[in-house]
């Protein structure tokens, strides 16, 4: 009962306001009659909705429509005449109430002050209402609490990013960064503040994987998608040579996080998967695969093996992640590995599949972008390219043109002379048949760079070991 009584008691109380801040805001837009106060009230992230009385809501959107009319002086008249022709003019209250407003200063001086107050109030009512609406939530025996916890991070979330002081910063910021990275590109440092894949030839075309870039595998069923991009994580977080390993998080929509790890185990080890499964482990196996064992054991890899799950639930796990491991003191989290982009639950399922997929591919973008990291997400090639007996393209991407659009960077696997078709015997994805490849264990398998934006486009060759599930680079 006092439950009730003290969530009644918040519902009924006045919200977090300033009407004298507001009113002094609006009054220094319209006497300083350009758009210097404006465009600094649009920079703090000042909208309509950060006004708490409903007329100043109304003659804030005035002004923005008169800013984007690019009207070279604003006045107490021109305003009245916007909000008449807004229909709003009698709801704001006239023409009495304008020059009520702007007869109260003299000047613009405080104006950023006031823009301070109207953000901090509007953001402890933005807090008030994500509040309100998880307690409403949780006494909905139909939500479900995971649900509710996502809901509550994303929301917070967004309060949080929603800065009042992020400015354009100089270039001689950006120019330092960009110094930097070319004085690596000049010594030869492959790495150049980049991920590295673990396959050479790629690494000399993209220069790793860098943070904020959305990558694309994509490939028919039963050529290897799954496995390279489990080489990609563990190449991240077991790297060889002098290379720091990279925190790396995996989201398997189609594989058991048991499976997934069976798969890197027997793959690292270079131990047959088949053969273990019927009992025929040497004792260098079984040596390989307890040491091999240990080093994932101590490796940064996260799996989630949730099967229904959102883009959103996935950036909402992924940052919970990265802030515990900031928060121990750890790196944080270097990447993201999803399989697949077409398994993931779309977030309105009334649209049509190729806008769900647009929306998924957007946030897997905004997702890269915010949590400063590089997102490498499977996803799967239509059958033109079978029918026409062709390598794929970036036309071949299935369901939407988004991805292509989204992604930074798009690698097409292709079995040449399997022409596509013919399963891996170690791979899930197949049918579980086994065929001797054309190379005996050892596929020659093209990987296609077909679309990077800031570096050339072409195919590199990778070498498939069929009994290990594993890709390793080419050679003749």
């Amino acid at each position: 009962m006092a439950e009730a009584v003290t969530l009644q008691s918040t519902l009924e109380r006045v919200r977090p306001h300033d009407v004298d801040a507001e009113e002094g805001l609006l009054a220094a837009c319209i006497i300083e009659g350009g758009h210097e106060t404006l465009s600094d009230c649009i920079q703090n992230h000042i909208s309509p909705d950060s006004f708490y009385k409903p007329a100043h809501r109304l003659i804030f959107e005035a002004l923005l429509e008169l800013l984007r009319e690019d009207k070279l002086e604003i006045d107490e008249l021109i305003v009245a005449d916007k909000l008449r022709s807004l229909g709003s003019y009698e709801e704001v209250g006239g023409m009495e109430y304008i020059n009520r407003l702007t007869s109260r200063i003299e000047t613009r001086v405080h104006a950023t002050h006031w823009m301070e107050i109207i953000h901090e109030k509007s953001t402890r009512r933005k807090l008030i209402e994500t509040c309100i609406q998880t307690v409403e939530d949780c006494y909905d025996p139909t939500s479900e609490v995971d649900l509710c916890f996502e809901k509550v991070e994303q929301g917070l979330f967004n309060l949080r990013s929603d800065k009042a002081n992020d400015q354009p910063e100089p270039i001689t910021e950006s120019m330092d960064a960009a110094s930097k990275l070319v004085a690596q590109q000049i010594n030869r440092d492959i790495q150049a503040g980049g991920i590295m894949s673990g396959f050479k030839d790629l690494d000399a075309m993209i220069r790793g994987f860098r943070s904020g870039q959305m990558i694309v595998l994509a490939a028919r069923p039963s050529v290897g998608k799954t496995s390279l991009g489990m080489n990609f994580a563990e190449n991240a977080a077991c790297p060889h040579g002098m290379l720091e390993p990279v925190p790396s998080l995996i989201f398997s929509l189609e594989m058991t996080s048991e499976e997934l790890a069976y798969r890197l185990l027997c793959s690292r080890a270079r131990v047959s998967m088949s053969r273990l499964r019927d009992g025929f482990a040497s004792k260098d196996d079984q040596v390989e695969l307890a040491k091999m064992g240990q080093e994932l054991k101590a490796a940064p890899i996260w799996i989630d093996d949730a099967s229904t799950i959102n883009i959103y639930e996935m950036k909402a796990k992924a940052r919970r992640l990265n802030q515990n491991l900031i928060n121990k003191g750890k790196p944080k989290l270097g990447l993201i590995v999803i399989d697949y982009l077409q398994l993931i639950t779309a977030g309105d399922k009334k649209t049509s599949r190729e806008q769900q997929i647009a929306e998924i591919s957007r946030a897997t973008k905004g997702m890269a972008k915010d949590l400063e990291l590089p997102v490498v997400v499977l996803s799967q090639l239509n059958r033109d390219m079978e029918k026409e007996k062709r390598d794929p393209r970036l036309s071949d991407l299935r369901e939407s043109g988004s991805i292509e659009q989204d992604a930074d960077i798009v690698l097409l696997l292709h079995r040449q002379e399997m022409g596509g078709e013919r399963p891996d015997p170690e791979d899930d994805e197949g049918d579980g048949q086994v065929q001797q490849g054309p190379l005996g264990s050892v596929d020659q398998i093209k990987l296609i760079v077909a679309k990077q934006r800031n570096g050339p486009v072409g195919a590199v060759n990778l070498s498939f070991i069929r009994q290990y599930t594993r890709f390793e680079n080419y050679a003749h």
